[in-house]
This record gives structure tokens, C-alpha cells and sequence, in this order.
């Protein structure tokens, strides 16, 4: 599948602001299964754009801006073909495989809890009962169906800073706190996993040339002998629909757009639109 993507966002002040630094998440990547054939960055108003990669792989684009401006609008457009296969034709690694001490010191970063990422009350044995008797891999699916079944699906119930614990708490939350909360479940379980942010075609059957809304998406990755993808928003493997552009330990890692300014308070809006060119 070829997408482009256009993910555009505005920020509008209450006044001039003197002046703003930012950090651009956007950039999908160019991986086994995905390849990015065109990106490109735009700012309004204009700034120079330096480029460097981050310590979890990401592709980031910094900017500032030293003019007085009441707005400022990022549209990160890119053009990724995808070819993954969600069959998976290979056994799971075992839980002993998972304790070895090379693979432990290699991936130490994905076993540890993060302040987004540490388990509620109850939840850490909640998911062991779960599991029980489960390989690695199952396992994973399991806690990724739980937190599907368990978390209703709705938009603006949580904030950009929330915790798996105040989403769990609710039961309610967006696809970056289901992502926390299976990665809550499986650190809990000393299986290595990451945060994924992208982007989501909705229409399996998308037609070519249609411009759709499409979504700024987060899901998982857990390491059962490789990395495997699964979206547990709606609890179905990472497939050819899913475009990566980050993987870390969670949201705060690799949040797509983040920085400071000097001025009056701000609101937020975006917009993604994806169409399927191929």
C-alpha cells in the first residue's frame, strides 16, 4: 500500500509571541516493511530546519522562530509505501529465553516502568492470572485483548500527559493510553515492549485516490524472539494500514511535536488527511 499523509497543525496564540523552539516528530521511517519515498516539513511562519536523529531512531526536525507571530502552522507531508505481512510463521520465544542476560542488558530500557507506564494497583496481578500458563507471545495478545475489552475507546477523555494508571482508573482513554496500558502489563510480565506513534489508514477496503481524515495512531511492539506489532486500540496485528514513525518507551519519548515560546497562552488543533495512492 502507498499513502500520503498530510498532518497539519496550527498553533493560535492570544497575542504576539516573541519567540518559539520546537521539536518535529513527523518523519515516518524507512524500515524492512516500510519505506519512505517523499517527506518534507513546512512551517508558517518560515524558519530554518535542522535535522538530526534522536537516541531512540527517530527523525527529528528542530526549528525557531525570533519574529512576532500569533500562529504557527506545521504540515508535515509524506509519501510511505508499506508491504507487511501480519502472518506470523515462526515459534515464540519462551519466558527463559526472555530472562537471558544478553537479551536483558540489551533491551533494559523496555522492561523498566516509566511514570506513564507504571502499573495501577492490582493491575500487575490482574495480568499474571491472565497469562498464566501462556508463552511469551500469547501472552502479549492476551493483555493487548484485555486493555482492549477493559478501556472504552473516547477521544478527548484524556490528556496528552495522562497515566496509565488515571486511564486504567477510568476505564476510558485514546489509543496512546491503551498503548501505556499493555505496556504497562507487559513490563509487569519482564517482556521486553515499545511505544509506536504513526499514523492509521481507517478503510481496509481504501480506494484509490480518495482523500480520507485519517488518525495520528499509537500502538505497541513486544519482543516474543523478534519485535512484533500489534495495534491494541483495535486489538488486530500491525498490518499494512500502519505507518511507524517513532518507537521508545512511551508517549513522552517521542511525543510528534513539542517545544517552548515565549508569549500568551495558546490553543491547538490538527488535522490528518491520508490518501491511498497505490
Amino acid at each position: 500500500m502507498r499513502l500520503r499523509i498530510v498532518h497539519t497543525t496550527t498553533h493560535t496564540y492570544a497575542g504576539k509571541v516573541l519567540a518559539s523552539f520546537n521539536e518535529v516528530r513527523m518523519t515516518p521511517l524507512t524500515l524492512p516493511d516500510q519505506t519512505a519515498l517523499d517527506t518534507r516539513l513546512e512551517v508558517d511562519p518560515g524558519a530554518s530546519l535542522s535535522r538530526y536523529w534522536d537516541y531512540w531512531g527517530s527523525h527529528v526536525t528542530a526549528f525557531d522562530i525570533h519574529t512576532p507571530h500569533e500562529r504557527l502552522v506545521t504540515t508535515a507531508t509524506s509519501l510511505v509505501e508499506t508491504e507487511r505481512s501480519t502472518a506470523v510463521d515462526r515459534r515464540s520465544a519462551s519466558w527463559a529465553d526472555l530472562a537471558r542476560p544478553d537479551l536483558t542488558d540489551a533491551l533494559g530500557e523496555y522492561l523498566v516502568p516509566t511514570t506513564r507506564t507504571t502499573a495501577p494497583d492490582g493491575f500487575g496481578d490482574a495480568v499474571r492470572e491472565l497469562t498464566a500458563g501462556a508463552d511469551p507471545r500469547e501472552a502479549a495478545h492476551r493483555v493487548c485483548s484485555w486493555v482492549h475489552d477493559e478501556v472504552k475507546y473516547v477521544p478527548g477523555a484524556t490528556g496528552v500527559h495522562a497515566t496509565a494508571a488515571e486511564s486504567w482508573e477510568q476505564r476510558s482513554g485514546v489509543c496512546q493510553d491503551l498503548a501505556h496500558l499493555v505496556l504497562a502489563g507487559l513490563r509487569e510480565l519482564k517482556m521486553p515492549c515499545r511505544y509506536v506513534s504513526g499514523y492509521l489508514h481507517p478503510r481496509r477496503d481504501a480506494p484509490l485516490g480518495a482523500e480520507v481524515a485519517g488518525e495520528s495512531h499509537a500502538w505497541v511492539e513486544f519482543f516474543d524472539g523478534q519485535w512484533t506489532g500489534w495495534d491494541p486500540t483495535n486489538d488486530i496485528a500491525v498490518g499494512d494500514r500502519h505507518v511507524i514513525v517513532a518507537r521508545a518507551r512511551d508517549y513522552s519519548d517521542i511525543s510528534p511535536l513539542r517545544g517552548v515560546y515565549s508569549g500568551p497562552r495558546s490553543s491547538v488543533s490538527a488535522q490528518v488527511r491520508i490518501t491511498r495512492v497505490a
